[in-house]
């Protein structure tokens, strides 16, 4: 079994930061990856930024040179750092973990979701 948890969302004015939380926990063999996904409404999802267990990053055009990501390998958990927040920041953001976990009997690769953290930036 696998959880994953975000946490660190509000609302905050333009301008303003914020920094998002994600722990994942169970029974965990590796992960190889982690990213942070949103979705405004009546869009799609997107990705955010995602980091490797080689901790190369990846950003959004949007999102370069404002937010940050990083992780704590120990602690399973993954960070996001938000700077300079606009209105379109505005959504609900995800974790994403893509590794190999424990179910029952075999281990099992695959992507993993949070239930996701409101992110509301207005004035």
């Amino acid at each position: 079994q696998v959880q994953v948890v975000e946490s660190g969302g509000g609302l905050v004015q333009p301008g303003g930061s914020l920094r998002l939380s994600c722990a994942a926990s169970g029974t965990i063999i590796n992960i190889y990856a982690m990213g942070w996904y949103r979705q405004a409404p009546g869009k799609q999802r997107e990705l955010v930024a995602a980091i490797t267990s080689g901790s190369n990053t990846n950003y959004a055009d949007s999102v370069k040179d404002r937010f940050t990501i990083s992780r704590d390998n120990a602690k399973n958990t993954l960070y996001l750092q938000m700077n300079s927040l606009k209105p379109e920041d505005t959504a609900v953001y995800y974790c994403n973990v893509n590794g190999v976990i424990r179910l029952g009997g075999d281990w099992r690769r695959g992507d993993y979701w949070g239930q996701g953290t409101q992110v509301t930036v207005s004035s």
